[in-house]
């Protein structure tokens, strides 16, 4: 256990029986316990294997490859629909964990075995995110933007197509462009 994890543990009353109970299940498969994201995160040999948190609803284990997975249980959750790699198992109670104690450990194992492979998901591609019909228009009237916007590393590329896809409504779609236009011609990405 690592001491600089404690904290993420003693604070959270509502789901400290969870989170202690799946602290000791993923240690007792090797994992070495670090924090990142202000969240515990548990690795191997240096990389991401598995991660807890918590959210109002349900505390969860959140296995970062995890659609590499084998899921004979049925147990991994996308979050939504653009989170392309991770998958997350959820619990509302500690009676859960217990119960599926062994089979958490196969699938922490198996994440174990999937990073000793150097498997990597594979990931969509920027240009196979849709592109609303707004920013698309901007794109063809002003040449600086297309070229800010191209100079984006692809992760900042899709972050803010996702967030300009997001509304229904045009008005809220045209509204968030316009806010984020001179932020992607400074070269930055939504959340710089």
């Amino acid at each position: 256990m690592n001491p600089k994890a404690d904290f993420y543990f003693d604070q959270n009353e509502k789901w400290q029986k969870e989170l202690e109970h799946l602290r000791t299940l993923i240690l007792d498969c090797g994992l070495t316990e670090e924090v990142k994201w202000g969240c515990p995160c548990y690795t191997f040999q240096d990389a991401n294997i598995v991660l807890i948190h918590v959210f109002k609803e349900y505390c969860a284990m959140l296995f970062f490859k995890g659609a590499l997975l084998n899921d004979p249980n049925g147990i991994l959750i996308q979050q939504t629909e653009n989170v392309q790699a991770a998958r997350q198992v959820r619990f509302t109670h500690v009676k859960e964990i217990v119960k599926l104690e062994r089979v958490l450990k196969t699938y922490v194992y198996e994440a174990i075995e999937v990073e000793k492979a150097g498997l990597k998901v594979p990931l969509k591609k920027t240009k196979e995110f849709a592109m609303p019909e707004e920013f698309q228009s901007r794109l063809a009237k002003k040449p600086a933007l297309k070229k800010a916007f191209e100079a984006l590393t692809p992760g900042r590329q899709r972050a803010y197509l996702l967030y300009f896809a997001a509304p229904k409504q045009t008005k809220t779609r045209e509204s968030r462009i316009e806010k984020s236009i001179p932020q992607i011609l400074e070269g930055k990405g939504l959340n710089d």
